[in-house]
């Protein structure tokens, strides 16, 4: 991975955001390409960053230049190669095109669908658009820690995806648990076809599978993490990119609820 797309804007998550972007550029030495998009028409305060090339892309209108200031100061101090450039038009376009060459997304992980950006809506888009994983932060984030990899298998494309696309942050981890549940994913790959598939990588993992799947899956992800002391969930995102598939049950709950980062693929 050599290139993150953050998507920043100025709310409470803001900070955490940005110190996953720095903690996983260290970590990857990759370089933080900030694009500041000024949007035409809609008036909204936003930023964005991309993994190894790392970019990140800042929206806002006058009153957010400081803002814009301010995180750029931050990088400024910081030991990461970044450069900031500006743009202008929609910001859920102006991030798909940015996140082509992307190989990690940090996005708010806040499903506010009254704010400002819509964050619901670009988050859709990217998923519907583009390859690259998401990462979704809690706004509650001090640090992105890597040493502790929880990956919530259903044997489904999406899940494989997200496998795929986690193994250079897998390869920081220290330990890897495969978690999976019941029949209740119904896909075709096993947990330990995916276990192998690490192991190519030089990658060793444990793979914990709960027989009883009558109960819903995001709580006992969440109580996973809990038990297992998780520092972030690899999962697919299931449907087809419609809004009810896209965000309904499993992956809409637990970017409501997951108590750790989750890193999304489609």
């Amino acid at each position: 991975m050599k290139s993150i797309l953050l998507l920043v804007h100025e709310d409470e998550g803001q900070d955490a955001r940005l110190e996953a972007a720095l903690c996983i550029a260290r970590a990857l030495d990759a370089h933080l390409n900030c694009i500041e998009v000024k949007p035409r028409t809609t008036i909204a305060s936003e930023l964005y960053v991309g993994l190894g090339e790392t970019s990140m892309l800042a929206v806002g209108t006058d009153g957010d230049e400081a803002n814009g200031v301010a995180v750029r100061d931050r990088l400024s101090r910081e030991d990461v190669a970044w450069s900031w450039t500006e743009v202008q038009g929609d910001i859920a376009n102006c991030a798909i095109a940015a996140a082509r060459l992307a190989d990690l997304v940090i996005l708010n992980r806040t499903l506010d669908e009254h704010g400002v950006p819509d964050m619901p809506a670009i988050i859709t888009k990217l998923l519907e658009h583009q390859c690259a994983p998401i990462v979704a932060v809690p706004p509650a984030q001090e640090r992105f820690e890597f040493d502790r990899a929880l990956v919530a298998w259903d044997g489904r494309s999406s899940a494989a995806a997200a496998l795929r696309a986690s193994v250079p942050l897998l390869a920081l981890a220290k330990q890897i648990e495969l978690f999976t549940v019941g029949d209740i994913a119904g896909g075709d790959v096993p947990a330990e076809e995916a276990m192998a598939y690490l192991a190519q990588y030089g990658l060793r993992g444990e793979i914990r599978r709960i027989r009883d799947g009558s109960s819903k899956l995001a709580p006992r992800i969440n109580a996973e993490c809990e038990r297992w002391h998780a520092d972030y969930v690899v999962m697919g995102a299931f449907g087809r990119g419609a809004w009810r598939e896209t965000f309904g049950g499993v992956t809409r709950s637990l970017l409501k609820t997951s108590p750790v980062p989750l890193i999304l693929c489609h």
